[in-house]
């Protein structure tokens, strides 16, 4: 497996942040760890934290509401608002911190959020557009460690692939 690295880009202006990152494992496995919620809670934390998902309806219109764990036991709530869904390919939508019952944090910033995957050879290309309200919340995001934790979270998933092409 060749160790492939996520590029991030920001642009300011127009309130964007662009992930790329090419995965060694065929789309259907990709968008699988995407889209299910116990592949998710394998990958989508960075260590030491790990996700927890509560409830998920991957469909349009549906949601995950889901907590990132901390290793003192601590819960920070997050829910995804599914707007639209074309399997294998695309999902577009719009995530916010909320407490555990799903209420949105209205302090926190919004995160509208398009992925794409793309067959590339053997492996994929996960593209992550994330669009904000406002500059404000985009430098927020920054700030909290975003580009860091993302970026580990999508080595963790890089490791899952590899653990599991060892496996079969």
């Amino acid at each position: 497996m060749t160790k492939n690295e996520a590029i991030f880009s920001k642009d300011l202006e127009s309130k964007k942040l662009t992930v790329v990152r090419a995965f060694d494992a065929p789309v259907e496995q990709v968008w699988e760890a995407w889209t299910t919620s116990e592949m998710l809670d394998r990958w989508w934390a960075p260590k030491p934290y790990r996700a927890e998902t509560k409830t998920m309806d991957f469909r349009d219109g549906g949601l995950w509401l889901y907590c990132m764990v901390g290793p003192d036991g601590s819960r920070h709530w997050c829910r995804v608002d599914y707007q639209t869904i074309d399997p294998g390919k695309r999902v577009v939508s719009t995530a916010m911190f909320c407490d555990e019952e799903g209420h949105e944090n209205l302090e926190m910033p919004r995160m509208h959020w398009k992925q794409a995957f793309g067959k590339t050879g053997s492996g994929t290309t996960v593209t992550v557009v994330i669009s904000f309200d406002k500059t404000a919340d985009m430098e927020m995001i920054i700030k909290m460690g975003f580009q860091e934790g993302f970026t580990m979270g999508m080595g963790n998933l890089e490791e899952l692939f590899y653990k599991l092409t060892l496996k079969s």
